[in-house]
């Protein structure tokens, strides 16, 4: 629908066009609003078949709507037939409404003669088919004024000629519709008596055509895409209602013998949803969400229907048994029938997305059984991302989860990303009790389909929040981890300093104190010898210093452990004070992994030999893999546990720093079994 307005030969907009359009929507509505002014007179006259006042509203939007929406609509695209086929409309239902007001005042029998033209009126009120022929006209044709394609045209051609037949009919019968079957047809000429048959096949193959002109629109919807897509959606919930309608109308003239104000509010009301889903449909088609309007229309009609007959059967049922309908039997069917509203809501629902909406109906049973394996713990939350992409059949979609604490998210695999990637995608919000939960990243054609986007992302909006709290948990773990980590490679830079420090600067002082010492003790003279054996003990004292000092060091981190861990743990064995069986791998590792191992086992040999008594100590040392596994058994009378207060804790924390487990066995009298394992990937 861009089509501009058409020129004249200078260039300039036609006027007329716009001027015509506007005059036939005012027409309309003047009529309508004459219509209701003359309705009035005849109900103060007490005349028959005037309509109630609350009617009125639904008279004038039945007219106004399409007046205004079909005014707008051929000013700004004159060449478009849509606007003028609700313009049209417009005045022809005024016409016929009008008609009928004005014919019960002229024919009334209290005022004979009062108004001329009184049967004709008549005739023109009993037109009714122009209730549903431009609202059919539109389904074929919107919205570029062409039909869906050629193969539509008998189609067209089958809406279009029992309309025509329909109408003839009405003007040729002897008698004319309610509420004038009492007055006889103006029209000079008469259906023969031999054509009477033709009245049900065509009104038939007439109401059949409403539900083809449905199907047009349905099949252009199917066809269309992008704007076209959603704008047909309006024109195809609106042409729905139009059969429903008239089922409605045929259901409640057959139950009450009357055709009833109810029934024709709802046929108006029709009238001007029409008109307004195409009035959206050209300037608001984003408005609402139109899929999920269809969508409860169809199931709560569905569900009407069910209750009404499950009501009807179960008052049938009970009069039948009671003997006699009474108060008990209402309230019990009403009772059951309140009582299966959810059940049948529910399964209407799955019927209506099963057969109109096979999508939505395939998304949400596939995330529904995911959600449903998540709570029996048959597979992990964090899977949430991949179901999501399947159950909307989008390939390139990605779930990042939001992280409160850093206003971030993570996707859950990478780790933390500050910002969403800016790579063309759709981002939606996933929000949880008034929260968001997680971004959504999807192909921007799924925001064509709101509906089936919410319903999904509602389904799994637990499996998300379970799979967002357990990467937070996971992800706060891993910055303690590293946190812990980086304490412990700074204590050991920090033992690697002061070792230094002791070698590099009190030890050589201490060194060159003692050679200063025995320089001056050679160089005393004979009568000063006397001061050689302080002088000795004072270089003595320096060397005991000195050895403090290397026995500090090596307690900070021993020199040997540069030559590698097996170097370090053969110097261990033999200062043990038990005997040490020693069988451990000559590979370098990190330096990091190295230190961790010898304390470990340094601590675990010192433990054994303080609390436990043991007569020997066997250490094994071997990279399997990746990691280095670390075994230290003893003898001794067993019992140790990691919180009974024999130093293992210790030895916990400083494995777990790195990454590694620790595993305690010792049992009461048969010795203790202490295993590490500890990652020494470079």
């Amino acid at each position: 629908m861009a089509e501009t307005a058409p020129l004249d030969d200078n260039g300039r907009v036609r006027i007329a066009p716009r001027l015509a359009a506007c005059a036939l929507a005012l027409t309309a509505v003047v009529l309508i609003v004459a219509g209701l002014v003359l309705d009035r007179v005849a109900a103060d006259r007490h005349v028959s078949g005037t309509g109630p006042v609350w009617l009125y509203p639904f008279l004038v939007a039945a007219v106004s709507a399409p007046a205004v929406v079909g005014a707008l609509i051929s000013t700004r695209r004159p060449r478009n037939p849509i606007g003028w086929i609700l313009v049209l409309g417009a005045l022809s239902l005024a016409i016929v409404l009008t008609a009928q007001t004005y014919g019960l005042l002229a024919l009334d029998a209290h005022h004979p003669g009062s108004l001329p033209g009184g049967s004709w009126a008549a005739l023109v009120a009993s037109q009714w088919p122009f209730f549903f022929a431009w609202p059919l006209a539109v389904a074929f044709v919107f919205p570029d004024g062409r039909l869906v394609s050629r193969r539509w045209r008998p189609y067209a051609i089958f809406a279009v000629v029992p309309m025509v037949l329909l109408v003839l009919l009405l003007v040729l019968a002897p008698r004319l519709e309610k509420p004038f079957s009492d007055v006889p047809n103006p029209f000079p000429l008469r259906l023969p008596d031999a054509l009477g048959f033709l009245r049900l096949p065509i009104w038939l193959a007439f109401f059949a055509s409403l539900f083809v002109g449905a199907a047009a629109a349905r099949t252009r919807f199917r066809r269309s895409k992008g704007i076209e897509r959603l704008q047909m959606l309006w024109l195809a919930y609106a042409a729905l209602l139009i059969p429903l309608g008239v089922v409605c109308f045929l259901v409640v003239g057959f139950v009450s013998g009357e055709d009833g104000n109810a029934a024709l509010a709802f046929l108006l009301a029709m009238e001007a949803a029409v008109a307004l889903a195409v009035g959206i449909a050209v300037t608001r088609y984003r408005l609402y969400e139109i899929d999920r309007l269809i969508n409860r229309t169809l199931v709560y009609s569905l569900v009407t229907a069910l209750l009404g007959a499950l009501y009807a059967v179960v008052s049938v049922v009970g009069a039948v048994i009671a003997g006699h309908g009474s108060t008990w039997v209402t309230a019990f069917a009403a009772l059951v029938v309140a009582g299966a509203f959810t059940p049948l809501r529910r399964r209407a629902q799955a019927a209506v997305d099963w057969r109109f909406d096979r999508r939505r109906y395939e998304g949400l049973q596939r995330v529904r059984a995911f959600v449903d394996d998540v709570r029996e713990g048959r597979r992990e939350p964090e899977e949430v991302g991949a179901v999501l992409a399947a159950a909307l059949r989008d390939p390139s979609a990605e779930l990042l989860f939001r992280l409160p604490a850093s206003e971030a998210y993570a996707d859950g695999v990478a780790g933390v990303v500050t910002d969403p990637p800016d790579d063309g995608r759709a981002a939606t919000r996933v929000e949880h009790r008034g929260q968001e939960i997680a971004l959504f990243l999807h192909t921007p054609t799924l925001l064509d389909r709101p509906d089936l986007l919410r319903s999904v992302l509602g389904a799994a909006s637990l499996a998300i929040e379970i799979a967002r709290l357990r990467v937070e948990v996971r992800l706060q773990l891993a910055e303690v981890e590293d946190s812990r980590a980086r304490v412990v490679q700074a204590g050991y830079e920090e033992r690697r300093r002061l070792e230094r420090d002791l070698h590099d600067g009190a030890q050589q002082r201490l060194v060159t104190l003692g050679i200063v010492l025995r320089r001056l003790q050679r160089s005393l003279p004979r009568e000063a010898q006397i001061l050689g054996p302080a002088l000795d003990s004072a270089v003595d004292e320096v060397g005991r210093a000195i050895e403090d000092l290397r026995t500090i060091a090596a307690g900070v981190r021993p020199p040997r452990l540069d030559e590698g861990l097996a170097a370090a743990l053969a110097d261990l064995a033999r200062a043990a004070p038990v005997a040490v069986e020693l069988e451990t791998t000559h590979e370098r590792l990190p330096s990091q992994v190295e230190a961790a191992a010898y304390f470990v086992v340094c601590e675990a040999v010192t433990n054994a030999v303080k609390h436990a008594s043991p007569s020997r100590v066997r250490v094994q040392a071997t990279v399997v893999g990746e990691t280095l596994r670390l075994v230290v058994a003893d003898d001794g009378i067993g019992g140790a546990t990691l919180t009974g207060g024999t130093g293992l804790t210790g030895l916990s924390d400083r494995v777990e720093a790195q990454g590694g487990t620790l595993l305690v066995h010792s049992p009461t009298g048969a010795g203790t079994r202490i295993e590490a394992r500890i990652p020494c990937r470079s």
